[in-house]
């Protein structure tokens, strides 16, 4: 599981190294200088760890490509990011401790994430999703008790994020994603000089299950199980690159394409019923806005209209100018979405497709494509790496590709992890740069 959130997080970042936001961070983040610790991926700048974690976890969640865990925690894309630049910091280490931090990291992630009703509209990748990127780096840092303890403290006073960054399409869905790599890896290096964080973060009167478990949890709930029972194996890794819960929709509607030979003009009505949570997050009416791929990816009425109008789902749909060639189509006046108070599964939805000749098509889905339980094939995980390669704005040479696929098939065996990241830095970036400036 670890090495599978690692090839994805690897492809994300490479693929999403020319988006929105992405060359303004880099060129705050070149312009401020300062001491040089770690990388950035694909450009292959020099610059402070937090930095390099700020703009790696930021290109990894560019595209909402990257793994994820209900209820929206996106756990890879900071703790991947975190323990990468931990692992330059340090001066390299090799496979097998860069896995161990991976299975810590993610699995303190994965064992304090909450629910939907817990969080209640808090961004879980800022909060749950904190810990594990601070454990993993810790852990490769190798921190002792007192240090890990105190950095883990430190973390929970940095838990932050909001919903509210998805529902107005903003760019801080990503950035939230670089601040928590980021800050998990200055809670690391201020535990190192010795800043003590509080003791008593997870189980104290104004701790962790107080004020985000809103007192329905326990901290010996919480680590119960802690090394035996794994619940990273409730990741989630997407088929299509949209909001996770348009994956099951988006799946419904290419099956109807499939079952039926449905076609666009042929659709006179298209109703989704959804749980509550998922319809506030996805199911307003569509307008590109001034961010047309995020109000693309969390839109039930575009991943609807994009897969019945064009057959597929894939990254180049959601390029702002594709997005704009389907503004207007008539099949969103066809497109209805509602609440249904009957259904409940995280990421269920039915689907119901009227057709002009009368027939009526369902589709009832309990478990979205790539969630637990419904799981992506291998060629599946396969072609969504080789999509976001070959998407790659500042493409990978052959070499290079062939290289990270054959390091990505024994990570174990890598005797320095830094040679794992010589293949991710592109030599086209510097040319478009030195053209650019």
């Amino acid at each position: 599981m670890a090495v599978q959130i690692l090839r994805t997080v690897i492809g994300t970042a490479v693929a999403g190294a020319a988006q929105d936001g992405i060359r303004e961070l880099r060129d705050h983040l070149v312009g401020q200088a300062g001491v040089g610790e770690a990388r950035s991926l694909v450009y292959g700048d020099l610059m402070p760890a937090r930095s390099a974690a700020l703009l790696n976890g930021t290109m990894a969640r560019a595209l909402d490509y990257c793994d994820t865990m209900v209820p929206g925690l996106h756990l890879g894309s900071s703790v991947i990011i975190a323990a990468l630049v931990a692992a330059e910091v340090r001066g390299g280490c090799t496979g097998a401790e860069l896995l161990d931090g991976l299975v810590v990291g993610l699995e303190v992630g994965a064992q304090l994430n909450l629910t939907e009703e817990q969080y209640a509209g808090f961004d879980p990748t800022g909060v749950a999703g904190l810990f594990g990127a601070t454990a993993a780096a810790a852990r490769i840092l190798r921190l002792d008790e007192i240090q890990t303890r105190d950095a883990m403290g430190l973390a929970f006073n940095r838990c932050s994020g909001s919903f509210q960054s998805n529902a107005d399409a903003s760019l801080a869905v990503r950035f939230i994603q670089g601040f928590t790599a980021s800050n998990a890896i200055e809670c690391v290096q201020l535990a190192l000089i010795g800043i003590s964080g509080p003791r008593n973060f997870l189980a104290g009167k104004f701790g962790y299950t107080h004020l985000w478990g809103r007192d329905q949890v326990t901290a010996e709930e919480m680590v119960a199980g802690l090394g035996e029972s794994w619940a990273i194996l409730g990741t989630f890794f997407k088929k299509y690159p949209c909001c996770g819960l348009t994956q099951g929709p988006t799946e419904s509607v290419l099956t109807a394409i499939e079952e039926k030979s449905l076609r666009a003009e042929s659709a006179e009505r298209i109703d989704l019923y959804l749980p509550e949570f998922a319809f506030n997050l996805i199911g307003k009416p569509f307008a590109s806005g001034t961010n047309p791929r995020v109000n693309a990816q969390f839109s039930a009425a575009y991943c609807i209209t994009n897969a019945l109008v064009r057959g597929a789902s894939t990254l180049a749909h959601f390029e702002p100018s594709a997005v704009k060639e389907l503004e207007g189509h008539p099949l969103f006046d066809r497109i209805n979405v509602e609440h249904d108070p009957a259904i409940t599964g995280h990421s269920a939805s039915r689907l119901v497709i009227q057709g002009a000749d009368g027939f009526v098509w369902t589709r009832e889905l309990e478990i979205g494509p790539g969630y637990p339980g419904n799981p992506l094939t291998l060629e599946e995980h396969a072609h969504g790496f080789d999509d976001c390669l070959k998407y790659a704005p500042y493409p990978l040479g052959q070499s290079q590709v062939d290289g990270l696929k054959v390091l990505l098939g024994a990570v174990q065996d890598i005797q320095d992890v830094r040679e794992l990241l010589s293949h991710l830095v592109s030599q086209r970036t510097a040319d478009v740069m030195d053209n650019q400036r």
